[in-house]
C-alpha cells in the first residue's frame, strides 16, 4: 500500500534487522535533538516485542525537564516520523527519558487499582483517561493480570479504556 505522500507501508512486522535499524536511526535523531539544546545524555537502543526502544538517561536536571509525559510522547511522535521517513514504513517506537516509562507504567498501575477499588465498591465499570496505543496496551496487560476485563472505546485522541469485572 502506498500513502499520499509516497511512503510504502506494509501491514507485515518488522525484522529483527529493521528494528535494529529504526532504533540506530531513532537515536541519530534524539542525539541530534540532544546536541540542539545543549543536553547531555546516553542512549541505548533495544528491541523487544516487536519494536524498537530507545532510552536516554544521564544527563542529571536539564534532562529531567524533558522527562514530562506529554514532552516525551511529543518527542516520541517527532522521532517516530523521522524513522519513517528513513524508512518509508510506520514506527512503533518506544522512546523513554530518564526513566518517564517506568514512571507512567507505576502511574498507570495505581490508576488500575483504584479502578478496581470502584469496581469492588459496586460499580459495573471504571472509564480511564484517554492515553496513547502504548499506554493502552499497558493498562490492559495490569488489567487482565488484575482479573479484570478492559476495552478500548472512542477514536483517535479520546480513545481509552474501560473496566469492568471479568
Amino acid at each position: 500500500m502506498t500513502e499520499s505522500n509516497g511512503a510504502v507501508v506494509t501491514n507485515e512486522d518488522p525484522t529483527l534487522e529493521e528494528l535494529e535499524a529504526e532504533g540506530d536511526l531513532a537515536a541519530d535523531y534524539i542525539e541530534g535533538f540532544l546536541d540542539i539544546a545543549d543536553l547531555d545524555g546516553d542512549l541505548d537502543i533495544s528491541v523487544a516485542s516487536g519494536r524498537a526502544y530507545v532510552s536516554v538517561t544521564g544527563g542529571g536536571e536539564d534532562l529531567d525537564r524533558l522527562a514530562m509525559p506529554d514532552t516525551v510522547q511529543a518527542l516520541q511522535d517527532l522521532t517516530r516520523l523521522a524513522v519513517q521517513g528513513g524508512t518509508g514504513r510506520f514506527s512503533r517506537l518506544i522512546l523513554d527519558i530518564g526513566g518517564s516509562r517506568d514512571a507512567r507504567a507505576a502511574e498507570l498501575g495505581r490508576l488500575v487499582d483504584a479502578a478496581v477499588a470502584q469496581l469492588a465498591a459496586g460499580r459495573t465499570e471504571v472509564e480511564l483517561e484517554p492515553m496513547s496505543s502504548y499506554e493502552r496496551k499497558l493498562v490492559h496487560d495490569i488489567v487482565a493480570e488484575r482479573g479484570y476485563h478492559s476495552e478500548s472505546r472512542g477514536e483517535g485522541r479520546d480513545r481509552r479504556l474501560v473496566i469492568s469485572q471479568a
